[in-house]
């Protein structure tokens, strides 16, 4: 007789750390001190399957952004109608592509370049197409200049979100493993 397959505490683990992360967007915070990067490496770096490593952090990602739009309306929900929406979860699957290099290597030091990495991906698609996209920037050279500008103070943000998350995830799964032994893989 076949038994039924069923998903091992692992996947389970790294999806409820990466929805509980994303949740945390909800919780008054700076503009652009979020879980978006962190989670994405996360999955990218722990998920056994790649496609659970993509599918995880964009469905966290959409769960906090229908929550949000739930708790804060009108502009919330004009977000989802714009260019800048699909980009956001563009650079979260890019994100977790480059997560797929700390899989079997995850150390401090490499947590660390692959979030600022990740901050600098996110930086750079956002505020190119917050130049692209709005009337206020010309589009011209000074233009792109002027929006990469505009966009450093919550840049010094991201970072911190991305640091601060991936601490936090990284961190804590590495205790997790150390007390449960079926999350002792490299990836689960």
């Amino acid at each position: 007789m076949n038994r039924p397959t069923s998903i091992s505490a692992g996947p389970i683990t790294l999806a409820l750390l990466i929805f509980v992360a994303a949740l945390t967007r909800v919780i008054p915070h700076p503009p652009n001190f979020s879980p978006i990067e962190a989670v994405a490496l996360f999955g990218g770096a722990y998920f056994a399957k790649r496609h659970w490593a993509l599918i995880v952090p964009l469905v966290a990602m959409f769960a906090s952004d229908l929550v949000l739009g739930l708790l804060n309306g009108g502009i919330y929900w004009e977000y989802f109608t714009s260019a800048g929406y699909l980009l956001i979860y563009a650079c979260i699957a890019l994100s977790t592509v480059l997560g797929f290099g700390l899989r079997g290597k995850v150390t401090g030091r490499r947590v660390l370049g692959y979030s600022l990495a990740g901050s600098l991906l996110f930086f750079v698609v956002t505020n190119f197409t917050s130049w692209l996209g709005n009337p206020v920037y010309p589009q011209n050279a000074a233009g792109l200049v002027a929006s990469y500008v505009a966009g450093i103070p919550f840049f010094q943000w991201t970072v911190l979100g991305t640091l601060f998350y991936a601490a936090l995830l990284f961190g804590g799964f590495e205790l997790l493993r150390k007390r449960a032994p079926a999350l002792r893989a490299q990836t689960v």
